[in-house]
């Protein structure tokens, strides 16, 4: 074979191995949950086993909470009405969430295998809602006081308490590690809503801003480490990484969109979700390196992570399914796609023909030119 057409074939070889060599399905898997009428599903937590705590959602929107474990699905059931939510699970399968009672109004929950659903109570009001829980079984979230106002909560050896605020009136909890240190949001007395870090020590400190009026934090490691998300100077939503000393941008490593940071795990690895228009991207912060998916690539929901570096929430195709991914997976790239490849094929075909032109008409002269 001639050497031009060889190179060009080893190239379109090498062009065809690289494209598509990452895949969709490669970094995303739906959990494959079976439910009733095709369901949607969201995966919000999962534990080091494995077990996670979903919910499923019908057609008519009604929710209900899973525990998911080894393909198989338990679904929780309820306080008395049609609704609830799994919103977090510990390493001894120990489930935190939200469910309707008898009377309509929302109650957090603490459910176990063995006790089932436990109502958690309120601060003095009508509802409460839980949102993450720790090894030791206190669960965090937020709760009505008697003013109707909510205020984060932390429940622990059967007692309810009310976390209070930065000087506003309402607060709320997001999370919970394994020391009993508790993070989330709270009015100061501006009313600017700020992160938070809760310690039995210390009580209530403001975790600041990156420049901006407000900030949020979504979750905590063993070692303290809070993420979140901060409004910058500019009026922008950036995810941020506090190490307990200082609020650290990383949604200006990302570079465009608005950030949020959902999750992180006892390695420091973090997770979280990129705003651009109207699409959504999923991150992975870990080891110093930003990893960025795109829409529709990866994870649509990214909401934790845990030590096996299983990230899970939900992919979307026309509805929403509970999925997962490993936190290294490789992004699928795309470096013009067919564009690519059409350029490639053309390179073979014009080497080719080059290669014929110059057999057939070598030693023939041309418009009257002299033979070579």
């Amino acid at each position: 074979m001639p050497r031009a057409v060889k190179a060009s074939l080893l190239l379109l070889l090498l062009a065809t191995a690289h494209v598509g060599a990452v895949t969709t399905e490669s970094v995303i898997k739906r959990l494959g949950i079976v439910a009733p009428n095709a369901e949607a599903s969201v995966a919000w937590d999962i534990n080091p086993k494995g077990q996670v705590a979903a919910v499923l959602e019908d057609e008519d929107g009604r929710r209900r909470a899973i525990l998911f474990d080894k393909g198989k699905v338990t679904e929780l059931g309820s306080l008395g009405g049609d609704y609830s939510e799994a919103r977090a699970i510990n390493s001894n399968g120990e489930i935190a969430g939200a469910a309707q009672a008898a009377n309509g109004h929302w109650r957090a929950f603490k459910y176990d295998s063995g006790g089932g659903m436990r109502d958690l109570g309120t601060l003095g009001g009508d509802g409460s809602y839980g949102l993450a829980i720790n090894d030791a079984g206190d669960v965090v979230g937020y709760a009505d006081d008697f003013g109707g106002n909510f205020r984060a909560f932390v429940y622990r050896n059967g007692v309810m308490n009310d976390l209070g605020t930065l000087g506003g009136k309402i607060s709320y909890a997001a999370g919970i590690n394994n020391a009993g240190q508790v993070v989330g949001t709270a009015a100061n007395e501006y009313n600017y809503r700020h992160a938070f870090l809760h310690d039995p020590a210390r009580g209530m400190v403001d975790l600041g801003t990156l420049g901006g009026r407000q900030s949020s934090a979504a979750a905590i490691n063993d070692a303290g480490v809070v993420v979140g998300a901060s409004e910058t100077a500019n009026r922008r939503w950036h995810a941020f990484i506090h190490d307990g000393t200082r609020m650290v941008d990383l949604g200006a490593l990302i570079g465009y969109g608005s950030s949020f940071a959902t999750g992180i795990n006892n390695a420091g690895h973090v997770v979280g979700t990129v705003v651009m228009m109207n699409e959504r991207r999923s991150f992975v912060w870990r080891d110093g390196k930003m990893i960025v998916h795109q829409g529709g690539k990866a994870l649509h929901l990214t909401n934790s992570i845990n030590a096996a570096e299983q990230v899970v929430g939900a992919t979307y195709d026309r509805k929403l399914y509970a999925a997962t991914m490993a936190s290294s997976a490789v992004p699928v790239a795309d470096h013009g796609g067919s564009k690519f490849m059409l350029i490639i094929t053309m390179s073979v075909l014009a080497a080719g023909a080059l290669v014929v032109w110059r057999k057939r008409y070598r030693g023939i002269a041309l418009d009257g030119a002299k033979p070579a």
